[in-house]
């Protein structure tokens, strides 16, 4: 799957691995998916041209029942999203706002692996959904957006959650 999309690669990897973060998922695959989004950054950090997985990641496999299901919960949010995307804006799409999508998407890959039980990946699954949506459809407005509003709103909230967490363990002892 990521050879065929070439270029394209490294936005529906971002896509695949943050949309079933915007909904309440089992423990586990935040985590998951915060590595994929992780090694995914780093090469766009790092200016590859081609996304490459390593061995144990590209050979992983996702439970049908599983990506049917996030199928079905995303299917009406991502059209409507997709309805705003479209190629445009060339400057905000190109080599350095990849390396700059790849530095936001590390921060959110960490954000993603939180601790923060049921809702935790919320936020950071959709920051990371509308980057790669963003970027498989080269629309430097949305990745304008997602840079600048919704990567630190959700690193914001998850900062928040973790804090509260923290507050409410401390208290407790």
């Amino acid at each position: 799957m990521v050879s065929a999309f070439g270029n394209r690669a490294f936005g529906i990897l971002f896509l695949l691995f943050g949309l079933p973060n915007c909904f309440p998922m089992p423990p586990g695959l935040p985590i998951l998916a915060g590595i994929v989004v992780i090694v995914v950054s780093l090469q766009m950090v790092l200016g590859q041209e081609t996304l490459v997985l390593p061995r144990w990641l590209g050979q992983r496999r996702v439970e049908r029942r599983l990506l049917a299901s996030v199928l079905e919960k995303s299917s009406r949010p991502l059209a409507w999203l997709e309805t705003f995307a479209r190629p445009r804006l060339p400057l905000l799409s190109g080599r350095v706002m990849r390396r700059a999508i790849g530095v936001a998407g590390m921060a959110l890959g960490v954000a993603l692996m939180a601790p923060i039980p049921v809702f935790g990946g919320i936020p950071a699954g959709i920051a990371v959904t509308i980057l790669g949506l963003a970027f498989a459809q080269e629309d430097g407005a949305l990745i304008g957006f997602g840079i600048v509003v919704a990567t630190p709103i959700a690193l914001a909230v998850t900062s928040a959650m973790m804090f509260a967490i923290f507050q409410g363990a401390s208290a407790m002892f």
